[in-house]
């Protein structure tokens, strides 16, 4: 053995390392000594290994352990210069030859793997460690290890020799030509990015559809694939005694893990087309085939490219990108994400989004931006002057230091996390991976690369302040500048604002704005008419200043369009409705400006603040289609969208009227949805009917009148909708053989060149179209957001599921918080038979006899997490949601109640909505009269103000100090029923 190098390495152990790491890399070396043989030193070894070796094994756990297991691996790197070894996919596949020759079966291939992979990883870790190889050299390293292991474990099965070829064959079309396993790597691995840890996110695709050929046993195409793909998986992501090669997550594939692991090109394109949703836009940007031949491969990204990148940028993805950011800004503010590198506020993922969101509004249009890699769209934004160049230095130098944080993090154990180390050890080996001497010279400097990409970050997508649209007056000589400031000013004054400077501003800035000055004579006419009625009836108000910026902005909208300023003109009652409930809501200023068909229900004051009840809208609905093709969906669709429009409208100036108490305004919100579904659900159901037939309900092959039932959750169920509540919901059918096929009517008005299709097809095409109607946008804007979550199996499960189904998932694998939602769930519409079958099912399951400590462990257990997720309580506000007696503690108290004592007291799940299921607990002695009414009056009020709130365009906050007494109260009464 020789002395020499083992003194050099035991001093540079003493010398560099520090004191904390020194005995844990002592121990990995007196470990080494005694597991190689006396000759091991015999060969010169490379000076750099020797140098780094210390550094190396006191930072990653895991290359020492390799090194320990693996003698001859340190030999191999100190036959080579580590420093200058850069490996290109073609290095990766020369190594991996001599492997591939040790291939008999399975096992062997498991084996190999392993081995090459982790003595790969060994080389990239070492020169990570380093400092041998920067951060973009490394990342393409690993993305060419993983594509060579993907290919490798391919190879193995496809090849004309393998067990699973001789078992079934080839795969071929209808036409005999050969299928082939696309493999779509998406994320790090599609971007050319990969890390020390990450998992691989793959899209399993064949071409065509048709047989496997030449095989003991014949299966179709999508049977092959995902037997391969299961095989590959397996090969990749199975953890042995070796270990693994690369995690494979799969949950990026069409439906998720509730979807097919391979599809046909056209499935994906129908996916894409119909169900793609705008997430997977972006995970989309990183796409790309990494198994496939480049026909094919050409065939498919340009086949997919359109959804990814679309030539206009809508309405919609406009909205969808604000909605995101917020999601965004949720997430990282979360408790316990500062420490998460990725994560975490000013993290690798700002970065990343920065980049993407510009990949999606400019990719359409310039190519340039089509390119995967992070840093070169950096790159392309500083050179576009898209961002300022000082901006895209410093995103480019946070991004790399953080991605070499996250190495360095992952390298000690070759663990997927992204966690900055809480203990002193961890921390210092962190800092000194990153050439820090100190923990807190390496915080300080991460904490100011976070700082500057959360600045940026929320600089790129802070939604643009709207203007202040310019305002309006009364007086002719105000609104046509012939007066003075000073005159006019006074005239203001005398018309009732208070601050009349700041009104002739916004008056002065709209009649200079060069949207007025390119408007036609005729417009220009008729606002030069309305404007001096507008600034009188403003005058009237309280707040005028705000009042009249809110009623220019419903001008703005219209003045295009004179035959609503030409109302407003006429009609000077409209006139005066508008600005009153102007005044009184931004909401509703906003909702008009959107909608300016409302104006006509501005005309009657009678019918504007009286809400109609349930019978009455059906009616009202019924009347406005009595004379129009039920058949014509795209004008059904805006019929639709305007009779909602209306019956909301009603409801809040209602509200601000204080004509109708809290209770009724949810319920008039919620029967204006019922309605909705109603009739929504019938015009799917027509749709369906005619291209698939009726589907076949009994075993005895009778036909179904619907078959078909929404259950209606949350605010929906529990009949507490809001102004802008999404509807939370659950379809179930009632067919009892899900692949019995539809029959084909023969009456002339039912057959329209119908196809028959499984019942589960059938069903789940409809609750696809149904959700289409209510959420998709039209030039009359949407009806409902659709939340489906809540379905069995959440995201992951069926659209539609049958009864039986639901009612088995419910009993034996539903969690505590599913049976909690189901205390406010009720059958909404549709197939009375199933509607019926559905109160049957939540009666027996919400009257289960429950052990009473272990429920409230649970509730208390979902509680907690929503707190943490959710609620936005800090010193100086309270979240009247979330916040601690607020009112999701009222729903969690009533909701264990009636979980809790149902068994004993079934009347408890009579009813849905809040209100009275607390006096329901309170009639059963489980809450005194007392605190049932303290819940009931502070439950009301805390809605009550979230729908002025609302009103308001504000959110569900208060000062800290507005409900103590109430909140206190809530507090107690939680206490007294979740500890005895």
């Amino acid at each position: 053995m020789s002395s020499e190098i083992e003194k050099n390495i035991l001093a540079a152990i003493k010398e560099n390392v520090p004191a904390i790491l020194q005995e844990q890399c002592l121990v990995y070396w007196q470990s080494f000594i005694e597991n190689i043989e006396d000759s091991y030193f015999s060969a010169s070894w490379d000076a750099q290994i020797i140098d780094t070796l210390p550094r190396v094994w006191a930072c990653s756990e895991v290359a020492a352990r390799w090194c320990i297991r693996n003698p001859n691996w340190l030999q191999s790197l100190s036959k080579q210069s580590i420093a200058d070894s850069n490996y290109s996919q073609y290095d990766y596949q020369q190594s991996w030859g001599t492997h591939s020759e040790q291939l008999t079966d399975e096992a062997s291939l498991f084996q190999q793997l392993r081995y090459f992979r982790n003595q790969q990883m060994l080389r990239i870790i070492w020169r990570d460690i380093s400092g041998f190889s920067d951060l973009q050299n490394t990342v393409k390293e690993l993305t060419a290890l993983a594509e060579v292991c993907i290919n490798a474990a391919l190879d193995f099965y496809t090849n004309a020799d393998s067990d699973f070829v001789k078992q079934f064959g080839i795969a071929c079309n209808e036409v005999g030509e050969q299928q082939e396993l696309i493999v779509i790597a998406m994320g790090k691995l599609g971007a050319w990015e990969l890390n020390l840890s990450s998992d691989i996110d793959l899209i399993f695709a064949y071409r065509d559809d048709g047989m496997s050929q030449g095989g003991a046993q014949q299966i179709n195409n999508s049977d092959y694939f995902i037997r391969l793909g299961k095989k590959l998986i397996a090969a990749l992501n199975n953890t042995t005694e070796d270990g693994f090669v690369f995690r494979v997550d799969m949950r990026l594939r069409p439906f998720g893990d509730g979807g097919a692991l391979a599809s046909s090109f056209n499935a994906l394109e129908n996916y894409y087309q119909i169900h793609g949703r705008e997430w997977e836009r972006y995970a989309m940007i990183k796409a790309r085939v990494v198994c496939g031949s480049e026909k094919n491969t050409n065939e498919l990204m340009q086949m997919l490219r359109p959804f990814v990148y679309r030539r206009y940028m809508d309405y919609g993805a406009y909205e969808s990108m604000r909605e995101l950011k917020t999601m965004i800004s949720q997430q990282v503010k979360k408790k316990g994400m500062q420490a998460n590198v990725k994560l975490g506020a000013g993290g690798i993922r700002e970065v990343e989004f920065i980049a993407q969101v510009f990949q999606l509004i400019r990719g359409g249009r310039d190519e340039a931006y089509q390119q995967r890699q992070l840093v070169i769209i950096l790159v392309l934004l500083k050179q576009q002057q898209r961002l300022p160049e000082y901006v895209v230095d410093e995103l480019l130098e946070a991004y790399t230091f953080l991605r070499n944080t996250e190495h360095k993090i992952q390298a000690y154990r070759d663990q997927q996390t992204h966690q900055l180390p809480g203990i002193d050890e961890d921390r210092q080996r962190l800092a000194y991976a990153m050439n820090f001497k100190s923990w807190d010279k390496f915080i300080t400097q991460l904490e100011q690369h976070r700082v500057k990409v959360n600045s940026h970050f929320e600089q790129v997508f802070d939604a643009p302040q709207t203007e202040s649209e310019s305002g309006d007056e009364t007086v002719k000589d105000v609104w046509l500048q012939r007066l003075s400031d000073e005159q006019a000013e006074t005239v203001l004054e005398q018309l009732g604002y208070s601050e009349p400077a700041k009104a002739l501003a916004v008056l002065n800035m709209l009649r200079n704005s060069q949207a007025f000055q390119v408007r036609t004579t005729h417009g220009q006419k008729r606002l030069n008419q309305l404007m001096p009625m507008v600034i009188a009836a403003v005058g009237q108000v309280e707040q005028s200043e705000l009042s009249l910026q809110r009623i220019i902005e419903i001008i703005e909208h219209i003045a295009k369009r004179s035959v609503y300023m030409s109302l407003l003109i006429e009609n000077p009652l409209a006139l005066s409705q508008l600005v009153k409930l102007s005044a009184q809501s931004a909401w509703v200023t906003r909702y008009i400006s959107m909608h300016p068909l409302l104006l006509d229900d501005l005309l009657d004051p009678r019918s504007l603040y009286v809400p109609p009840e349930k019978k009455t809208l059906q009616q009202e609905y019924q009347d406005k289609i009595s004379s129009y093709d039920i058949n014509d969906d795209e004008l059904l669709a805006d019929i639709t969208r305007h009779f909602k429009q209306t019956n909301v409208l009603r409801v809040a100036a209602a509200d601000l009227a204080n004509v109708i108490t809290l209770m009724r305004i949810s319920d008039h919100l919620t029967w204006i949805a019922e309605v909705i579904l109603d009739v929504t659900l019938e015009q799917a159901w027509r749709s369906m009917i005619k291209r698939y037939g009726r589907p076949v309900c009994g075993a005895a092959g009778e036909v179904c009148d619907k078959g078909f039932a929404i259950i209606g959750y949350g605010k929906l169920g529990g009949y507490e909708l809001g102004y802008a509540s999404d509807l939370d919901m659950v379809f179930l059918h009632g067919a009892e053989n899900d692949q019995a096929m539809t029959h084909i009517a023969e009456t002339a008005d039912e057959q329209t060149s119908a196809r028959s299709v499984a019942n589960s097809v059938f069903f789940a095409r409809l609750g696809q179209r149904l959700i289409h109607l209510l959420s998709s946008r039209t030039a009359a804007g949407t009806l409902y957001e659709v939340d489906m979550r809540l379905r069995p199996d959440g995201a992951s499960g069926m659209l539609v599921s049958s009864v039986k189904a639901y009612e088995k998932y419910q009993h034996n694998k539903a969690w505590v918080w599913e049976h909690q939602a189901l205390v406010r769930a009720r059958a909404i519409c549709g197939d009375p038979l199933i509607m019926q079958q559905f109160n049957k099912i939540r009666q027996s399951v919400l009257t289960k006899q429950r052990d009473i400590t272990e429920l409230k462990k649970e509730v208390l257990s979902m509680r907690e997490k929503m707190r943490h997720a959710l609620s936005k309580d800090n010193p100086q506000q309270f979240d009247i949601k979330q916040g601690i007696g607020g009112l999701v503690d009222i729903e969690f108290i009533v909701q264990f109640g009636v979980l809790a004592w149902s068994n004993q007291h079934p009347a408890l799940c009579e009813y849905t909505d809040n209100v009275r299921l607390l006096e329901g607990l309170k009639k059963i002695g489980k809450l005194s009269a007392d605190d049932a009414e303290c819940l009931t009056t502070v439950y009301k009020k805390y809605r009550q103000r979230l729908h002025r709130l609302a009103l308001q365009e504000q959110k569900g906050f208060v000062p800290v100090d507005k409900y103590s007494r109430q909140r206190e109260a809530v507090r107690l009464i939680w206490a007294k029923i979740f500890s005895e």
